[in-house]
């Protein structure tokens, strides 16, 4: 019998997409002997309402850019049509259905790990993934109930900083893929 496939999904805005993101979804990979990581951009995160300096195409264009050498990673647009915002669990079900015999993880950062318990439905998304978390040193809190699998891993990327750079009119950090980079330049996002 063979054994179901390892299917992690990986959410967020992505903006821009960086080469934290790419590291830690490799190290998951690795780590786990996942099968492929489904990068999927949301459309609006419900924890960032209100924000989102790039467009959804850009932000899914980025992303493709950046994986397009990784055959292990796969771009998903799923969220990106979906009205209002993107709850995990949603999605987790969605995908669920999609890969019906697939083993399915979550990819997040310790900081979501913390903030699970007031995210929308985190039992179903429990139910249905197991967590992938990449951690800065302290191992995150087991729960009951929750699947968790701790990475220790640092990367000094920060979207926030790359956004901030540009907005500035400075060079950003060197934590972009060139593809990437050189799409962020010529469409002359975040300025």
């Amino acid at each position: 019998m063979l054994a179901p496939r390892k299917v992690a999904l990986f959410g967020g805005t992505f903006d821009p997409v960086h080469l934290g993101h790419l590291h830690l979804a490799a190290l998951a990979k690795e780590t786990l002997g996942l099968d492929e990581v489904r990068f999927l951009p949301c459309q609006i995160s419900p924890h960032k309402l209100g924000s989102s300096p790039a467009s959804a195409t850009d932000r899914l264009e980025m992303l493709r850019l950046a994986t397009a050498e990784l055959p292990w990673a796969v771009v998903d647009d799923f969220e990106l049509h979906r009205q209002g915002p993107s709850y995990s669990y949603q999605t987790a079900e969605a995908m669920a259905a999609r890969f019906p015999d697939a083993r399915l993880f979550w990819i997040m950062g310790s900081d979501q790990w913390d903030a699970l318990a007031d995210w929308k439905a985190p039992e179903i998304l429990a139910a249905l993934c197991e967590f992938i978390v990449l951690t800065r040193g302290q191992a995150p809190q087991a729960r009951r109930g929750y699947r968790l699998h701790a990475i220790s891993e640092e990367h000094p990327a920060s979207a926030t900083d790359i956004r901030k750079a540009i907005s500035e009119g400075r060079l950003p950090p060197a934590w972009l893929h060139p593809q990437v980079a050189r799409w962020i330049a010529e469409h002359r996002l975040y300025r």
